[in-house]
């Protein structure tokens, strides 16, 4: 296991180095953000002046070697904005997506993995119901499904806020928006493995020791069956990671996505990639979180 995870450990940085290498320059396709930061009136000796502090003036290959470079010491640059550490904004704006995101995945495994459980073990019209249910939801776009909630629970009853941090209020579609495509899916990875599970052999031998069929249920067929479970959980933060910018901006909820879009539309580079550098650094490390927890769930895994 020590071995594995060593082996997983390098594979990230190499990832999280080509993640930031991709992003360092496509970004700079956008164009060169120097007369975004200085005023619309200054002088051409005032621009160019910018544009050597910053280092725009110098071949794109000379940028990025200094910037890797600069990584490498742990610098991931001043943000052009804000001119602070890119990492102390990036570092900021993460517990309210941490919060946004953990309530979403709570929200998905409390609805999905029950639901899953109740058209696996029955069926009839119950299960044709939430079957047609579980599809239908994975059809309607999370920015869409985050303005018609806007429009009925803020704007015609005024329930809910129609965005910001503050309270559990404000939380509440910014959660549901996150959680509702995630939790149709765990429904339907459910169902289908504990479908299967509970017409296995060694499902019929419990149940002919006389146990109970919760004990079934709980202590045997669900130990096996959530293993697809847990690979899609693992799975969801990163499409967790990708709604969340959708989702940040719409309810104008203050964390690493909105961070992300506005550090893209002011071309604020050092910001954009410190921010998505992090992002796959934490989805690499939730994967090997899940890869553990396959030992554990299962002691016949074994990594070597």
């Amino acid at each position: 296991m020590l071995a594995f995870i060593i082996r997983r450990l390098l594979f990230t940085v190499l990832i999280a180095l080509f993640a930031i290498s991709a992003v360092f320059f496509i970004i700079r396709m956008t164009g060169d953000p120097t007369y975004l930061m200085v005023p619309m009136d200054a002088s051409k000796t005032v621009i160019e002046n910018f544009r050597h502090k910053m280092g725009f003036d110098k071949p794109l290959f000379s940028q990025y070697v200094d910037y890797m470079w600069n990584f490498m010491h742990g610098d991931l640059g001043t943000s052009l904005r804000y001119n602070e550490p890119a990492l102390n904004l990036v570092i900021e704006a993460l517990p309210a997506t941490a919060l946004l995101t953990l309530s979403a995945m709570a929200m998905s495994i409390v609805i999905g993995v029950p639901l899953g459980i109740i058209t696996g073990i029955r069926s009839g019209g119950l299960d044709r119901v939430i079957t047609a249910l579980v599809v239908l939801a994975q059809g309607v776009p999370n920015f869409w499904l985050g303005l018609m909630m806007i429009f009925v629970f803020s704007v015609k009853f005024h329930i809910l806020p129609t965005g910001g941090m503050g309270s559990i209020k404000h939380l509440i579609m910014p959660t549901i928006v996150m959680g509702f495509y995630t939790s149709s899916r765990i429904t339907r990875v459910t169902k289908s493995s504990v479908s299967e599970h509970f017409q296995k052999e060694y499902i019929q031998t419990a149940r002919a020791k006389g146990l109970r069929e919760s004990t079934v249920l709980l202590k045997h067929c669900l130990r096996n069956a959530l293993m697809p479970v847990v690979t899609l959980v693992g799975l969801s933060v990163g499409i967790y990671m990708g709604g969340v910018v959708i989702t940040e901006t719409i309810f104008s909820w203050p964390g690493m996505g909105r961070l992300i879009v506005q550090s893209i539309e002011m071309r604020d580079f050092p910001v954009v990639i410190a921010a998505v550098s992090f992002i796959v650094v934490m989805f690499s490390f939730i994967n090997l979180m899940t890869d553990i927890a396959y030992a554990w769930i299962d002691p016949r895994i074994r990594y070597d």
